[in-house]
């Protein structure tokens, strides 16, 4: 099975989403799926809005992390520039979502890890 250390691999949209779970569903009508996961978005994203935190066990946390203002630099000019405060979201995997993505890793790739050593 590819993983995402082999290169860049194709992604899962909302609508493929919709698609899997119309198919693993059957009592479900496409309407009513895409139905379901919008308002499961539309809910997630809303309470990240009012700053509270998501947590889904087994699958990890989304949480709003505060950027403090800082200093930048115009790339083209070269002038100083304030960047203002900003809160962003930020998700942290849970336990067995980093346990199964580090499942598929190759067995070289793993071995490599373990001993510390990053050269092939």
């Amino acid at each position: 099975m590819p993983t995402a250390v082999d290169g860049p691999k194709e992604g899962m949209t909302r609508s493929d989403l919709v698609g899997q779970l119309a198919e693993k569903f059957d009592k479900l009508t496409q309407r009513d799926t895409e139905f379901a996961v919008k308002t499961i978005v539309d809910a997630m994203s809303d309470a990240l809005a009012r700053g509270h935190r998501i947590e889904i066990r087994g699958f990890g946390s989304f949480s709003i992390n505060r950027r403090p203002p800082r200093v930048g630099r115009n790339p083209r000019s070269g002038e100083q520039v304030v960047v203002p405060e900003k809160l962003v979201p930020h998700f942290k995997p849970g336990k067995a979502l980093r346990e199964a993505v580090d499942a598929n890793l190759p067995a070289d790739e793993s071995a490599s890890d373990a001993s510390g050593s990053s050269a092939p």
